[in-house]
């Protein structure tokens, strides 16, 4: 049976983020994962997945300023990106957390994409937890200078460092292309992790346009084990909302 990994940056957001961890074991999630944990201290997070168990798989890189969606593709901003690289290595050290989402930022072109594979080398040099990156799609994030899961293969591909991999979004990657299980099949040995939420209302992925429960019996025929992501925005609550996980599972 599939196990998730709820995400706390959408899920159980009116609580304290070791609250929030808390209330994740209690519904019956494997692992943890979030967004910027860094105004919590980290001795705190610890001790709340000490107390449930469960393992954090991961966290992002800061935004930056506002609009910006990260830092590590922005030409003459690299002191910056790199302390935003650094931080999020000493917490994730600090929490035991699995992946780091290193957020490339509203950027284009080919010094962007210098500037972007720069910054990855410096990212996996620095630590040998998983660096991961992440097309988003351009509704949700306009300008995010990684749009396209092809173009993050190549960026993969062409660094060739064992520490990175690409965050497999099933929201972000159906409204820009879709074809979801080919796409996976294409892309397993590169994917460090695997998020789901509707398509297009971000909403419990038990609904929408997208049939999960075909895409996550494909996923565990391609023998991938890891918790899924749930990173979805509850219609109402999160309580409310968790009967998604019986129903993907229903015949």
């Amino acid at each position: 049976m599939t196990r998730y990994s709820a995400n706390l940056g959408f899920l159980w957001t009116e609580l304290a983020l070791p609250d929030a961890i808390r209330a994740a074991h209690r519904a019956g999630f494997a692992a943890v994962e979030c967004h910027w944990p860094y105004a919590t201290p980290a001795a705190d997070i610890g001790a709340a997945l000490a107390q449930t168990g469960l393992p954090m798989l991961g966290l992002n890189t800061l935004r930056g300023n506002p609009g910006e969606a990260g830092l590590a593709a922005l030409l003459g901003r690299e002191t910056e990106a790199r302390a935003a690289i650094d931080q999020a290595i000493a917490y994730a050290d600090a929490i035991d957390a699995a992946n780091i989402h290193v957020m490339a930022g509203t950027a284009a072109g080919p010094h962007a994409l210098a500037t972007f594979k720069t910054n990855l080398r410096y990212a996996a040099a620095q630590t040998q937890r998983t660096i991961l990156i992440e097309p988003l799609n351009p509704y949700d994030a306009p300008g995010y200078f990684l749009n396209s899961a092809t173009e993050a293969q190549a960026i993969i591909e062409d660094l060739a460092l064992p520490n990175l991999k690409l965050m497999f979004d099933c929201y972000h990657l159906q409204i820009t292309g879709g074809d979801l299980c080919r796409r996976l099949t294409a892309l397993l040995p590169h994917i460090g992790h695997i998020q789901i939420a509707a398509v297009p209302s971000r909403n419990e992925p038990d609904r929408g346009e997208v049939d999960y429960r075909h895409i996550l019996s494909h996923i565990a025929a391609l023998g991938y084990t890891s918790p899924i992501g749930a990173e979805y925005r509850p219609a109402t609550t999160t309580d409310a909302g968790l009967g998604w996980m019986q129903t993907l599972h229903r015949a």
